[in-house]
C-alpha cells in the first residue's frame, strides 16, 4: 500500500453510510478506502451482499435495513425505491464524532446529531435524471411515476439540509447539487488505485472493453449497436437489469463476461485496445482504471468524463450519442499511435494519497 492515513483518523469515531453494498463499482471503491482509513467504523446501508464485495468492507460491522430480509433483494431492490427514504431514516445511529455518507440515492438522509460530510456521487438520480431511460418511454408508467418522482424530489431536497458539508465528485455534480439542493459543495475527485491498476506495456489485444453496471442510463445499448455495425470485437464486463436484453441484441463479435474479479479485470484492462464509455456519467472511475493501465478511452463528451480524460493524450470524445458518432471515434482511436506511459501519467494525478490528503482537510473543516 503506497498511501498513508492521517494520524488524527485513528482516534476519530466515524460512522459510514452507503446506499447499498451489492457490488464493487466506483462508489464501493471509495467506500473501501474509507474502510481502510477508519477500520473500526460501523457502516449503515439499505442492503448488503457480502458475496459481491471486498473483505475490506465485509470486515466492518454492517447494519442493514428491513429491506435486507426480502428474498433476492439484491436483484430486485430498485423496485422498492419508494421505501428507501423511510428505510434510511429508521436507523438508530450510534454516537459519533462524524458521519461520512457516500451517496447517490438516500444515504445522505441518515439521521444523526453528529456533523455530517456527504461525499455526493449525484443528487438522487432516480428522482431528477434519466427518466426516459428507466421508464422506457411507457406513458402509463410515466403517469403513475409522476407523483412518486415529485415526492422523492421533495424528500431529497429536504433531507439534504441534514448534511453539514457537501463534497461533490466532480464539477459536473457540484453544479447539480447547487441546482437541486441550493447548496454549495467542494469538489474532490474520486481516486484510482494506482497500486492495483498498473500497465505491463505489452501489446494490446484485438478487442475493446466496457466495464459497467448494465442499467439504462449507461447507454451500453448504444455501444452494442455500434459494434454490431462495425464488426469489431467487444468484451462487456458487468451485470444489471439490462443484461438479458443487451445480450439478445448483440452479434457474435460481442462477448458478455458478467462479474469479474479484480485480477481478471486487470488482465482485460491491460489487453484491450481501448475502453468504451458511451454514457453521460457523474464521474466514472472505470475509465481512470483503464488509463492507469495505459489504455485510451473513447467517451461521450459530456459529464464527468470531460474532467478525467485528456483529449488526444489519454482518449477521444464523441459529441453525439449515435452509433455513427461512436463508430467514428472508435476508428479514430484505432488509427492513433497512443503512448501508454503518457496515459498512465495522466491517471496518476488522481492518486489515492491526493484524495486522502484533500479529504482530511475537508473533514477537519466539517468538524469545526
Amino acid at each position: 500500500m503506497s498511501y498513508t492515513f492521517p494520524a488524527s483518523w485513528k482516534n476519530m469515531n466515524v460512522v459510514l453510510c452507503h446506499d447499498w453494498i451489492t457490488g464493487m463499482r466506483g462508489g464501493e471503491r471509495v467506500l473501501e478506502i474509507l474502510c481502510e482509513g477508519f477500520p473500526r467504523a460501523a457502516i449503515y446501508t439499505l442492503i448488503h451482499n457480502p458475496r459481491a464485495v471486498s473483505d475490506t468492507i465485509n470486515r466492518h460491522p454492517i447494519h442493514t435495513s428491513w429491506l435486507q430480509n426480502i428474498p433476492s433483494i439484491e436483484k430486485r431492490y430498485r423496485y422498492f425505491l419508494p421505501f428507501f427514504p423511510s428505510a434510511i431514516e429508521q436507523f438508530k445511529v450510534s454516537p459519533a464524532d462524524l458521519i461520512i455518507s457516500t451517496s447517490h440515492c438516500v444515504a445522505k438522509g441518515l439521521r444523526s446529531k453528529a456533523p455530517h460530510l456527504c461525499y455526493c456521487f449525484t443528487p438522487m438520480r432516480y428522482a431528477w435524471l434519466f427518466h426516459d431511460e428507466y421508464l422506457k418511454g411507457n406513458m402509463l408508467k410515466k403517469l403513475l411515476a409522476r407523483p412518486l418522482l415529485a415526492w422523492l424530489r421533495r424528500w431529497d431536497r429536504q433531507s439534504s439540509q441534514r448534511v453539514t458539508r457537501f463534497v461533490a465528485i466532480s464539477q459536473h455534480i457540484e453544479a447539480r447539487i447547487n441546482r437541486f439542493y441550493g447548496r454549495k459543495a467542494d469538489v474532490l475527485y474520486p481516486p484510482v488505485n494506482l497500486d492495483r491498476w498498473t500497465p505491463d506495456y505489452l501489446p494490446a489485444g484485438d478487442f475493446d472493453l466496457i466495464a459497467s453496471a448494465l442499467v439504462p442510463y449507461k447507454k451500453i445499448d448504444l455501444a452494442v449497436t455500434a459494434y454490431n455495425r462495425n464488426g469489431r470485437r467487444l468484451k462487456i464486463v458487468g451485470t444489471g437489469t439490462e443484461y438479458e436484453s443487451l445480450k439478445a441484441m448483440a452479434g457474435p463479435n460481442i462477448e458478455f463476461l458478467g462479474r469479474q474479479t479484480d485480477a481478471e479485470l486487470l488482465s482485460l484492462y491491460r489487453r484491450c485496445r481501448m475502453f468504451i464509455f458511451p454514457g453521460e456519467e457523474d464521474f466514472g472511475i472505470a475509465p481512470l482504471e483503464a488509463q492507469a493501465c495505459g489504455r485510451p478511452v473513447v467517451a461521450f463528451g459530456r459529464g464527468g468524463a470531460l474532467e478525467t480524460v485528456k483529449a488526444g493524450i489519454s482518449g477521444i470524445f464523441f459529441s453525439q450519442q449515435t452509433p455513427k458518432a461512436l463508430i467514428a471515434a472508435i476508428d479514430a482511436s484505432a488509427s492513433k499511435n497512443w503512448d501508454p506511459r503518457l496515459i498512465r501519467s495522466h491517471a496518476e494525478t488522481f492518486s489515492i494519497q491526493a484524495f486522502i490528503n484533500e479529504l482530511d482537510a475537508l473533514i477537519q473543516q466539517t468538524r469545526k
